[in-house]
């Protein structure tokens, strides 16, 4: 049984919230997005605009992943829906926060929320009865804008530089291979158990508060592999500190376009595993203020330069439909809910 206290987790120098943490590599270089999003947070009101203002609800603190993707998309949404847009960080309790307020609020369209895989399809599998509100009831996907790949790191001077190389070790090496992810039960550490369960393999997880000392360690050979972000990992792959053996979405990622995916190497091709971004509002929003959304974001994610700055992230831009996307969210939590029963993932305090 994988049973792991809060406190149990490895620090690591500048320990932060475990979904967010990993973008810290980037904050610099998006000194300038937020810059230039800041009118989408100012009390301005655009000619011909509705009274009501809409609050882009954000799970986690500013300058995090979810957080920037918020601030580039909330100018495009207030020109196109031509209401006043606030980014409102309600950070705390692995996103619980931000998305139970959702759950409560008026369903006028008024109240939206930029959610990931944690608060809309992991957290109900790990907090059961802990929570006050069921993501695939409560919520309703507006669009799903973007899909957040993971790569598979190792360490350069291991005993394998491939997918099938891993796999092989690992099984002439039960339980003796370690791999390093930012925290507990986010898709980072669901994809090595999701490695382990289609690989019938058995390797161990090394959760950690925050990605820089997760992939530091890689680096170092204190564990074998891990997973974790583009952003975070990118510097060490280009200096050679690290591998980049795999990606864990089946899209290879333009960045690393010589990085084969994991469901390349054929016995495991049924793999992936990706965090996602996308828009929520609450589950009784009426149809047509969900397809006026839907048209705002689908509009704001068509335009190339904003679709480059996401890409630029190592981000993969969607374009899904309503029904697509609430498809989507309903299949990763069915998905997630078998990975974190096969593992007996559990969370205490």
């Amino acid at each position: 049984m994988f049973l792991i206290r809060q406190q149990d987790i490895m620090p690591a120098a500048g320990a932060g919230q475990p979904m967010a943490a990993e973008w810290g590599n980037m904050i610099m270089i998006t000194r300038r997005i937020l810059g230039a999003s800041a009118l989408a947070t100012a009390a301005i009101r655009p000619a011909g605009a509705q009274d009501s203002t809409i609050r882009f609800l954000v799970p986690y603190a500013a300058g995090g992943g979810q957080d920037i993707s918020a601030r580039l998309l909330a100018e495009p949404l207030r020109a196109a829906l031509g209401q006043t847009v606030i980014v409102e960080n309600r950070s705390g309790a692995s996103g619980m926060i931000a998305a139970q307020a959702l759950a409560q609020a008026a369903p006028d369209g008024n109240t939206i929320m930029l959610g990931g895989a944690g608060e809309t399809a992991v957290n109900q599998h790990i907090f059961h009865g802990r929570m006050a509100y069921d993501p695939i009831r409560d919520l309703r996907p507006v669009m799903i804008v973007v899909k957040v790949p993971n790569v598979l790191m190792g360490y350069p001077q291991a005993a394998f530089s491939t997918v099938e190389g891993l796999v092989t070790h690992a099984r002439a090496n039960p339980g003796r291979l370690s791999y390093s992810s930012s925290g507990i039960a986010n898709p980072q550490h669901l994809a090595g158990e999701l490695l382990n369960y289609l690989a019938r393999i058995n390797t161990v997880h090394v959760p950690y508060r925050g990605s820089g000392q997760a992939v530091l360690d890689i680096a170092s050979g204190q564990v074998q592999f891990g997973y974790n972000s583009l952003a975070s990992g990118l510097p060490l792959i280009r200096e050679g500190r690290i591998r980049a053996i795999a990606v864990t979405s089946r899209e290879r990622m333009p960045q690393l376009p010589d990085v084969p995916s994991v469901s390349e190497y054929a016995p495991l091709a049924a793999y992936e595993l990706v965090n996602f971004f996308g828009v929520f509002a609450p589950a009784a929003t009426p149809d047509p203020i969900m397809q006026r959304l839907h048209a705002a974001v689908a509009g704001a994610m068509a335009a190339p330069e904003l679709r480059a700055r996401f890409e630029a992230q190592g981000l993969l831009v969607q374009s899904m439909t309503l029904a697509q996307s609430r498809a989507f969210v309903v299949t990763e939590a069915e998905k997630f809910g078998r990975i974190v029963n096969a593992a007996k993932i559990t969370v205490e305090g």
